[in-house]
């Protein structure tokens, strides 16, 4: 039997990398990542290299099953140069702490949008719904526009193994919420790519596209711009018990701003406005439950004893979520080594 196997990489774009793919099909294949053989790429038609020297190399990282073709696999891999180094590119490669000690929660917000109108998705031609407010977590055809897709790719991502751990619609029309979780940073890497990619190839069943811009209608407009909040723990905030553990990470994100930042995605100034539930991009706080703030600590965090996970809301939409985890790794480590 033959089987397909879509090999899925980032390209080199900036400052936002795009999903690419393409289909290998190959015979008596058992299922497993071993299984996936190292395979290769134009990179000059991928902003990844010269045309005089083109081939980049894709290394299988990850594998599930594609729950919408028959005999079909979704391979995630990552992009090395001919000798086999890492590319320029590789986001994944700059984590250097896997262990699983790390746990990540991604809630990553997006745009259903309508290549027609160029506009979100239930927005009218030529101007705009009613204000926001009865949009999140909303029901019914005036308020919730697009179900049908996001139900269709949670199923997905459910089938393909990816967990996801929730859905929702989001502050303004034609946007929503799913949240990823893993232990381990690059598992938590991989699948939020995979989901992304399985939402970007559902849409496309209904003509419409995924803007994951992290404020597409505009800086001066009073829509919510999209995020990707970061929520992170590792074995000592699970367990210390101890305030302090947690204001000494806190600090150390705040004494770290341009590392976070450069990572947290291209415009986020446009989103990071210390409005629609952000703080500044030129400043940096904390509190517990505080939606306003860089760092929200969650108040189930406080009840259960200070032993829990911080959310970092100035993630950005569109940001990497391999080069956040590894931000965060890296001013976590900072903080408890202190």
């Amino acid at each position: 039997m033959k089987s397909k196997l879509e090999y899925i990489w980032l390209d080199g774009y900036q400052p936002t990398q795009s999903l690419r793919s393409k289909t290998m099909v190959r015979e008596d294949f058992g299922g497993s990542l071993e299984e996936c053989p190292m395979w290769s790429f134009d990179g000059s038609s991928t902003q990844q290299a010269s045309g005089n020297d083109s081939d980049c190399l894709l290394r299988p990282v990850a594998i599930y099953p594609d729950p919408a073709r028959t005999n079909a696999y979704l391979v995630m891999t990552e992009v090395l140069n001919a000798d086999n180094s890492p590319h320029a590119s590789n986001g994944r490669a700059t984590i250097d702490d896997d262990d699983n000690d790390f746990w990540f929660g991604f809630e990553q917000e997006y745009f259903l949008w309508d290549i027609e109108t160029d506009l979100p998705a239930g927005f009218p031609r030529g101007g705009y719904p009613g204000p926001q407010g009865p949009y999140y977590c909303s029901v019914g055809a005036n308020n919730a526009h697009g179900r049908e897709v996001v139900e269709d790719h949670l199923d997905l991502c459910l089938e393909a193994g990816i967990n996801v751990e929730g859905i929702n619609a989001e502050v303004a029309a034609g946007q929503w919420e799913f949240q990823v979780f893993a232990k381990g940073a690059k598992q938590a890497g991989d699948e939020t790519w995979i989901a992304r990619y399985l939402l970007e190839r559902t849409a496309e069943d209904y003509n419409l596209a995924i803007n994951w811009e992290p404020k597409p209608l505009g800086k001066e407009l009073d829509w919510n711009g999209s995020g990707m909040h970061a929520n992170f723990s590792n074995g000592i905030m699970r367990e210390a018990g101890d305030e302090s553990v947690f204001t000494r990470i806190c600090d150390s994100f705040g004494k770290n701003i341009a590392r976070h930042i450069s990572v947290y995605g291209a415009d986020n100034d446009q989103r990071l406005t210390g409005q629609h539930e952000t703080q500044s991009i030129d400043f940096f706080s904390y509190g517990i439950s505080d939606r306003g703030a860089s760092i929200r600590i969650p108040v189930a965090t406080v009840q259960d004893g200070w032993k829990g996970r911080l959310e970092d809301r100035r993630t950005a939409s569109n940001a990497d979520p391999y080069k956040v985890a590894a931000a965060i790794i890296k001013s976590t480590k900072e903080a408890l080594a202190s």
